[in-house]
C-alpha cells in the first residue's frame, strides 16, 4: 500500500499547490514540503492562507513554502499571479475548486463551477507552460473526481442559463477537469506529464451547511475519510516515478477508467477550443490551431 512515506526526495524541485488553505490543498502541500520540495501555496482567501502556511512551517520545519493569492474566478487575478512568477515550475496541482454551489457567475461573466474548475485552471496552466517546459520532468495533476461520469457538456448553455442544478454543474465541471487532463497530455507528448485524480469521498470544506443540511453533513463529515487520505491520489500521481502520462489515478492509490464519455477525443477537442475562446490563453508551445 502506497503512503506519503514513499514519495522520494523532492530537493530542488519547485510545486505550486491551488486551493491550499485547507483540504485535501492544505494536506498535498504539506506533503511535499516534507519532502523538500519548494512549495508555493495558492489561496483567494489570503487570511485562511496564512494560517494555512503556518500549519505547514510547523509540520515540515526544514521545508521552504509560501502563501500567494490567487482567484481562479478571476482571469485577472490568474494573469497578474502568473506574469508575478519568475521561476520554473515542476509540479503544478489543480486542486482548488468549488462545488455544489447556487448558481453564480464568476468575474468574467461563466458559471462559477464551470468557471473556477476547469476554466481558471486552463487559463493557469496555460499561462505557466512556459515555467513548466523550463525544466525536465515537470507534471501537472489535476483533480477531478467519479462524477465526472454523471457530468454533460452543452456548448449551446455553457452558462446553464436553461436550467441549473448544482450536482449536475459540478459533474460537468469535474468532467471537464479529466477531458483537459487527457487531451494536455495528448498535446504535450514527452514534453510533460500530466495526470488526473480522483481523490474518493473525502471530508473537505464542501461538506458544509448550505451545500447539504446540517444532520447529512455531520454524518458525512464523521463517515467520509480525512483530507490526508483523499490527498494520497493527487501525491501518487505528482511523485511516484513510475506513473505514466494520462494515467488517471483514485484512491487505493491505483489507477482508474475515465468514463466514455470523458475519452472522446473529438469532444475533448472541442473543449479545448472553446476553453481558448473564452479564457484568451492558448498553449502556443504545444499546438499550432489557430
Amino acid at each position: 500500500m502506497w503512503t506519503a512515506d514513499d514519495i522520494p526526495d523532492l530537493s530542488g524541485s519547485t510545486a505550486l499547490v491551488t486551493g491550499a488553505s485547507s483540504g485535501i490543498g492544505l494536506a498535498t502541500a504539506l506533503h511535499l514540503a516534507r519532502r523538500g520540495a519548494e512549495v508555493i501555496m495558492t489561496a483567494r482567501d489570503r487570511a485562511r492562507g496564512r494560517v494555512a502556511l503556518e500549519r505547514v512551517r510547523a509540520a515540515a520545519p526544514e521545508g521552504r513554502a509560501e502563501i500567494r493569492g490567487l482567484d481562479l474566478a478571476d482571469l485577472a487575478s490568474v494573469r497578474a499571479f502568473t506574469d508575478d512568477l519568475d521561476r520554473p515550475i515542476d509540479l503544478l496541482v489543480n486542486n482548488a475548486g468549488v462545488a455544489m454551489i447556487p448558481r453564480r457567475t464568476t468575474a468574467d461573466g461563466f458559471e462559477a463551477q464551470f468557471g473556477v474548475n476547469h476554466l481558471g485552471h486552463f487559463a493557469l496552466t496555460g499561462s505557466l507552460l512556459p515555467r513548466l517546459l523550463a525544466g525536465q520532468g515537470a507534471r501537472v495533476v489535476t483533480v477531478s473526481s467519479g462524477a465526472h461520469a454523471m457530468g454533460r457538456i452543452d456548448f449551446d448553455d455553457l452558462g446553464l442559463e436553461n436550467g441549473y442544478r448544482r450536482f449536475g454543474a459540478y459533474c460537468r465541471s469535474k468532467l471537464a477537469n479529466l477531458l483537459f487532463a487527457l487531451e494536455l497530455q495528448r498535446l504535450a507528448g514527452g514534453k510533460l506529464l500530466s495526470l488526473a485524480v480522483h481523490p474518493g469521498p473525502t471530508a473537505t470544506s464542501i461538506m458544509r451547511p448550505g451545500v447539504f443540511t446540517r444532520p447529512v453533513t455531520a454524518f458525512m463529515r464523521l463517515a467520509l475519510k480525512a483530507p490526508e487520505k483523499g490527498a494520497l491520489p493527487s501525491l501518487y500521481a505528482a511523485t511516484h516515478p513510475g506513473v505514466a502520462g494520462g494515467t488517471y489515478v483514485g484512491p487505493g492509490p491505483r489507477a482508474l477508467t475515465p468514463s466514455p464519455r470523458a475519452l472522446d477525443e473529438d469532444l475533448a477537442r472541442r473543449l479545448w477550443i472553446v476553453s481558448e475562446e473564452l479564457t484568451g490563453v492558448r498553449f502556443a508551445a504545444l499546438t499550432s490551431r489557430p
